[in-house]
C-alpha cells in the first residue's frame, strides 16, 4: 500500500510551519501592538471649564473608543466614555470633542471638588493590545489658562498660517511686498 500524500493541514498538525506564514503572523502582531498610543495628556482652564487634551498617535483607520475618568479618594469615577457608563454627577457637565489625533474633555463649572488624578484611556476597535492610558494630576490653582488658538496652532502649519495672513497684513499696510 502506497503512503498517503502529506497535505498542508497534515504538515500544520505535525508542527511544521511555512516560514513566510510565521513572519506574516509576527508582523501582524507587531503592527497591532502599535496601532494607537497616548502621546501626551495636558489640562488647562477655559473660562470656568476644565479642558483635558489627550493627544495620541493612531496608525489605523479603526474607530477609536475613549474613557476619561478621575481618581479621588482611591476610587475611580468615569466622567465621559464610549467604553462604559459615565457617573450621573458628570453627565450634564462633561462633553468630548474629537479632532485628528486629539480627544478633548470639557468639564463645565470646574471647582476644587473636581481636583484629582485624571486619566485618558484609548482603544482602537479590533486592536488586541491593552488600552493605552495616561494620567495627569489636576489642581485648580496650578492650572494655566488655555490658549485661545491652541487647536488652530496644533492642526495648522505655521507656514500656511503665515501665507494666509499676508493679504490681510498687506491690506492694513503692515507688510509691503
Amino acid at each position: 500500500m502506497a503512503p498517503l500524500p502529506v497535505t498542508a493541514t497534515a504538515r500544520h498538525l505535525s508542527g511544521e510551519m511555512n516560514p513566510t506564514v510565521g513572519i506574516t503572523v509576527i508582523l501582524t502582531v507587531l503592527q497591532a501592538a502599535h496601532c494607537q498610543m497616548v502621546k501626551d495628556l495636558s489640562a488647562c482652564l477655559l473660562g470656568q471649564s476644565l479642558r483635558v487634551d489627550c493627544r495620541y498617535e493612531n496608525k489605523t483607520s479603526n474607530p477609536l473608543t475613549y474613557e476619561f475618568s478621575i481618581t479621588k479618594d482611591n476610587r475611580k469615577h468615569v466622567i465621559h466614555s464610549t467604553m462604559s457608563v459615565s457617573e450621573n454627577i458628570y453627565r450634564s457637565r462633561a462633553n468630548v470633542t474629537m479632532h485628528k489625533n486629539l480627544v478633548c474633555l470639557y468639564l463645565q463649572s470646574f471647582t476644587t471638588s473636581d481636583e484629582g488624578v485624571y486619566m485618558c484611556e484609548l482603544k482602537a476597535a479590533s486592536d488586541y493590545t491593552s488600552n493605552q492610558k495616561k494620567n495627569i494630576t489636576v489642581i485648580k490653582d496650578k492650572l494655566e489658562k488655555c490658549a485661545g488658538f491652541s487647536l488652530l496652532i496644533q492642526n495648522t502649519s505655521w507656514l500656511l498660517l503665515l501665507l494666509l495672513s499676508l493679504p490681510l497684513l498687506q491690506a492694513v499696510d503692515f507688510v509691503s511686498l
